[in-house]
């Protein structure tokens, strides 16, 4: 099954985390949450052609709503959108896996961050689906 090829996955991750913390973000804040969830997109096995798919359908939606490239928010119907037609059982354990194996030893602002994605998988399941539309408005 292909796999969603962002981010370096959770063995390589450590310099992202590190300018992550650096940079001072609340570890409450979409600007953190979503990099950290970006960061285990390799481990969470979507096939390409439904990625491509639901993608698509949420960039619709995004662009029904105005400027596509305004940024998105944790309250983003379009995120909602995808991560509704992605969501799985299978495909959240691999994310609450992944997230689990981040290196955040000495990184309090992450440490956090990664606590609330693992306490809250809603709000996890949400900034993979931010974090796969972020990645769709890179490549445009």
């Amino acid at each position: 099954m292909p796999r969603v090829t962002a981010g370096p996955g959770p063995f390589g991750a450590r310099p992202q985390l590190e300018r992550l913390e650096a940079a001072g973000l609340e570890p409450d804040a979409g600007d953190l949450l979503v990099p950290i969830v970006w960061l285990c997109l390799p481990d969470v096995a979507i096939p390409e052609d439904e990625l491509n798919g639901a993608r698509r359908r949420a960039m619709f939606v995004l662009a029904a709503g105005g400027d596509p490239n305004r940024g998105l928010g944790l309250d983003s119907i379009a995120a909602d959108r995808l991560g509704t037609e992605l969501d799985s059982p299978e495909r959240r354990k691999a994310l609450q896996r992944a997230l689990s194996e981040l290196d955040t030893d000495g990184l309090e602002r992450v440490a956090a961050g990664v606590a609330a994605l693992a306490s809250d998988g809603d709000l996890a399941w949400r900034c993979l689906a931010l974090a796969l539309l972020a990645d769709e408005l890179a490549e445009e």
